[in-house]
């Protein structure tokens, strides 16, 4: 008798369809033999499967079975197999009909007992299922709470091979699980309590901070040792604007896909913060391996990247960075296939001016040679510098300041402004998939970003006095607008483009 049904293999963050078939009766010794070009975790499938067979009370075959995965050129990974193998199994052997398995995208990791496991990509196969008119998804209750979040899917959980059986034999009835079962749900909550009413001092750095977010541009704090670079950068998420559902359904999917979890105890589902050490590898921070998978950039896919200390990472695992800020997207070729995942993030990073630190500092005296400092500040490209919209400097805080008793604004009050400033945009922008002015792409920058003859004539003489490239010019552009929305100015004023231009400086000052 054969047996069919549809699961489902990750290529990077997408599901691709995998059928499964499963023959039996065939003449010939009493053995399952599996084909369609598995990897090891998948061949091992049928040992797990034949095991929770028999713990769960049902018989091994006792005829040659034929079990196919197709395409047979697509590579299949993962122990995500074994649940739809047991029902094909279970149907070519007569002991449970199979006329619904086609109907459904099934997904599963069996234990030796028979209770299902969560696999990675449970939102993707939803998907999916969704495109290809699949009546709905069988999967572990942990994916499946997630994969109930696609809009119009239906997603029955399951908790062992007998609760799949059944609801495929039509012995229990089995209601769907709702959106409002997930415990993936947007939340108001943003932050672990880091709030910038505690930073003291440093307004300019805080205003820079406040333009960056609401714009979502990529931002270069510069300063020396305890000037509150590393505090500014652990209280942007409590200023960060609440995802849209798509937004949430994409880093979801970016983390299932990686076999991650978003869930924090404590903590609110907002957008991704990542803080990758200066230590990482170019495929731990750009992503891939020999299966490849989403790295740091992905996983702060609708979020934050940080780099604290950026001259200490790497200059390879630096420059890999280009291509996503300027596509918003990394493709990654490897022997095992070529994967394109998103990463739209914005960056945050943060360096000292030299070596030691104290270079421009009015209190220390720097000790470093002109050489050491050129060598220094080498280890950023100006093609990566080229591409952070915003560069300010972290001035060493006042003692008047760190004993004054006055709190700072708080993050809420900014996180208004922030998200006054994000409708602005997304008004602007609605019908395109640009979510803010940082992600305007070139042909539309003229459309939104018009100057006075006045101010084109500012910025031709700050482009010619500032030695800046063409990127910095539409990134000055940019930023003004973000500014003007902030005033919630339709036209960009002079004080505006002048903001953003002084947000240049450091094209300036790395010459020495």
């Amino acid at each position: 008798m054969l047996a069919e049904t549809c699961s489902a293999t990750l290529q990077g963050v997408n599901a691709l369809p995998v059928t499964v078939e499963a023959n039996g009766g065939e003449k010939g010794e009493p053995r399952c033999v599996l084909v369609g070009l598995p990897d090891a975790a998948v061949k091992e499938s049928l040992d797990r499967v034949l095991s929770s067979l028999a713990n769960t009370g049902y018989s091994s075959p006792r005829t040659r079975v034929t079990i196919n995965l197709a395409p047979g050129d697509l590579r299949k990974e993962g122990a995500s197999f074994d649940l739809p193998i047991a029902l094909c199994l279970l149907a070519a052997m007569g002991q449970m009909p199979g006329d619904k398995l086609k109907d459904f995208l099934i997904a599963g990791e069996l234990g030796l007992s028979g209770e299902t496991r969560k696999v990675r990509g449970g939102l993707s196969m939803a998907m999916l299922a969704a495109k290809a008119g699949k009546k709905g998804v069988v999967l572990p209750r942990e994916s499946a709470q997630e994969a109930c979040l696609v809009e119009g899917m239906l997603v029955y959980p399951t908790d062992s091979l007998a609760q799949a059986v059944s609801f495929f034999s039509g012995e229990s009835e089995q209601e769907p699980m709702k959106k409002s079962d997930s415990p993936y749900q947007l939340s108001d909550e943003y932050s672990d309590g880091a709030d910038f009413s505690e930073v003291k001092g440093q307004a300019n750095v805080r205003r820079a901070v406040e333009v960056a977010v609401a714009g979502g541009h990529n931002l270069l704090m510069i300063g020396p040792p305890g000037s509150g670079k590393s505090m500014i950068s652990k209280r942007i998420p409590s200023i960060l604007p609440k995802p849209s559902m798509d937004e949430f359904l994409e880093i979801l999917n970016v983390y299932s896909a990686g076999g991650n979890s978003l869930m924090r105890e404590g903590r609110a589902l907002s957008r991704p913060v990542r803080s990758p050490h200066h230590t990482i590898s170019d495929v731990g921070l750009l992503g891939g391996g020999t299966v490849p998978g989403p790295g740091e950039i992905s996983l702060a896919h609708n979020g934050v990247l940080f780099l604290d200390e950026l001259p200490e990472f790497k200059r390879s695992a630096l420059e890999v960075l280009r291509q996503p800020l300027e596509d918003g997207e990394v493709t990654i070729s490897r022997s095992a296939g070529k994967i394109t995942l998103p990463s739209r993030f914005m960056l945050v990073a943060a360096m000292n001016p030299c070596p030691c630190g104290y270079l421009g500092d009015a209190a220390r005296e720097c000790r470093c040679s002109i050489p050491q400092i050129q060598r220094y500040r080498a280890r950023v490209s100006g093609p990566l510098l080229d591409r952070i919209d915003i560069h300010i400097e972290a001035p060493a805080v006042r003692v008047e300041d760190l004993q004054g008793r006055e709190k700072g604004e708080s993050s809420e009050a900014m996180r208004t402004r922030v998200e006054e400033c994000r409708a602005i945009q997304y008004e602007r922008f609605k019908g395109n998939s640009i979510t803010c002015n940082a992600n305007m792409p070139n042909k539309i920058i003229g459309d939104f970003c018009g100057l006075s003859d006045e101010n084109l004539h500012m910025l031709r003489r700050a482009m010619n006095e500032l030695s800046l490239s063409a990127r910095a010019y539409d990134r000055i552009l940019k930023v003004s607008r973000t500014i003007a929305d902030i005033d919630s100015e339709k036209c960009i004023e002079k004080i505006h483009l002048l903001e953003a231009i002084q947000y240049r400086n450091m094209d300036r000052t790395f010459i020495l």
